[in-house]
Parts: C-alpha cells; sequence; structure tokens
C-alpha cells in the first residue's frame, strides 16, 4: 500500500481539493484528509487498472507496477485495502462536523464507483480496438478520469459552511471540463512523451489498441480541442476572484505537465 501511493506522483487531486476549498474561503486545513482519501481511491484504481486483466502495464511513475514489485494477489489486495481505507479516513475527518462528512462519502462514492470511475474503466474495456464516436470517447472519460478529479473539486468546496448552489455549480463546471482536458493531454503525452519522463510506457495506448482522442481527431485538431478546454475551464472561475487563483494555476499545469 505505502509503494503504491507514495512512490512518487502529481498528487492532482488532492491539490484540488485544497485549492477548491481555498477558492470558497477556507484555510484548506479541513481538506488536506479528505484530499489524501481521493488520492488513495487514485492509487486503488491505478494498481488495478495496471494488471493484467486490465491494461497489462509493468511500469508506472518509473517504477514496476505494484503487482510487478510484488505479486498479482498481492496489488489486488492491496487497492481493495486502499479504497477502504479512503472511507474510513473521510468518515474521521477532522474540522468538519458529520453531515459534511456523509456529503463528502457520498461525493467520493459516486465519483469512484459504478456511475463515475470503475463505470468509465469498464467502458474503457469494452472499448478496445473499436472506433468510438468523439461523443463516446468523451462520456467514457468523463467517468473513467474526469469523475473522481469533479469529486476531489466539488469535496474541497464542501468544507465551506456557507457554501452557495452558484458556486457549486461553477467548480463542478470547472472540474469537469479539467477532467476532459487532463485526458487529452494524457492522450498526447502516450504520443509525444518520452518514457522516461511520463513514467510509463510511450505508445502503450496505442499498442492496446485504445481509442485515443488523437486517433480520432488527429494531434493538431487535439491540441487545439485541448486549448479550448483549458479556456473553457478557465471560464467556469470567472466569478470567483484571488481566492481561486490556485484552481487558475492548476488548470494551467494540467494542460502543460510533461507526465
Amino acid at each position: 500500500m505505502s509503494y503504491s501511493v507514495l512512490g512518487g506522483g502529481k498528487r492532482v487531486r488532492p491539490a484540488l481539493c485544497i485549492a477548491s476549498a481555498m477558492a470558497v474561503g477556507q484555510s484548506g486545513k479541513a481538506a488536506l484528509v479528505p484530499g489524501c482519501a481521493v488520492e488513495l481511491i487514485h492509487a486503488y484504481s491505478l494498481i488495478h487498472d495496471d494488471l493484467p486483466a486490465m491494461d497489462d502495464d509493468d511500469l508506472r511513475r518509473g517504477s514496476p507496477t505494484t503487482h510487478i514489485a510484488f505479486d498479482e494477489a498481492t496489488a489486488i489486495l492491496a487497492g481493495d485495502a486502499l479504497q477502504t481505507l479512503a472511507f474510513d479516513w473521510l468518515a474521521d475527518a477532522p474540522l468538519l462536523d458529520d453531515s459534511t462528512r456523509l456529503a463528502m462519502v457520498r461525493e467520493l462514492a459516486r465519483g469512484s464507483g459504478h456511475r463515475g470511475m470503475v463505470g468509465g474503466q469498464a467502458t474503457d474495456l469494452e472499448s478496445v480496438g473499436k472506433r468510438p464516436s468523439i461523443e463516446q470517447l468523451e462520456s467514457m472519460h468523463q467517468h473513467k478520469t474526469g469523475a473522481l478529479i469533479v469529486a476531489a473539486v466539488r469535496i474541497g468546496a464542501l468544507t465551506a459552511p456557507d457554501l452557495t448552489p452558484g458556486q457549486i455549480e461553477a467548480l463542478t463546471d470547472y472540474a469537469r471540463t479539467l477532467g476532459l482536458a487532463f485526458q487529452v493531454q494524457d492522450d498526447l503525452l502516450d504520443i509525444e512523451g518520452d518514457t522516461t519522463v511520463i513514467g510509463k510506457r510511450q505508445g502503450s495506448d496505442q499498442a492496446r489498441g485504445k481509442p485515443t482522442y488523437p486517433s480520432l481527431m488527429g494531434i493538431e485538431q487535439a491540441r487545439q480541442y485541448l486549448a479550448k478546454l483549458l479556456e473553457s475551464s478557465l471560464g467556469s472561475l470567472q466569478s470567483f476572484g484571488n481566492e481561486a487563483d490556485m484552481l487558475r494555476a492548476m488548470a494551467d499545469y494540467v494542460v502543460a505537465r510533461t507526465h
């Protein structure tokens, strides 16, 4: 479990959780444990995604994947344990009342379950070797990648006792668009990235016949779409002042990252 969580990574989701709390006027301290819970879910999902029954990857974050470093059974159990630990942490998160913790548990369950990340991964596996429409690809990634990013942002916002419907709607729009941008950049890095930099096998999606944005619309159009998504994501924050600058910086980072 420690190997999988602490062995590198960008920590985008917990950073988004804290930045979202700051955007609604909170210090971010109350979002720290919830953000870590989201990261535990993300780590478990990577362990299981890398398994031979799914993506069959042997490299993650520049190191052997968990089932290679240990064994397949241990990797499955580590992922299971990280998933349950996430909800354990969230249920006892400090500086929050019980109703807020319950709302956060609901957000994380929905973002990571069959209506979110897991459902998206199932669709992803079914799409190998096929050529879906852009709309179908977008729906898949809104679930597989985007749902947990949306959950991270919404969970951070829930730390504000006076959160307004307008604020949560704007932050959800920001996160939903950012999730798609994250995936488009991932797809571009799979083609243009260096294995030593991106920490996984360059070209692995293409080798497995997975549909990607560049494969469906071309590299240049994918870049243009990425820029459009960034503009839309930042536009969702127009009603916020300087308190949302960390969210704006996170959006810029997502589209400019090299790994």
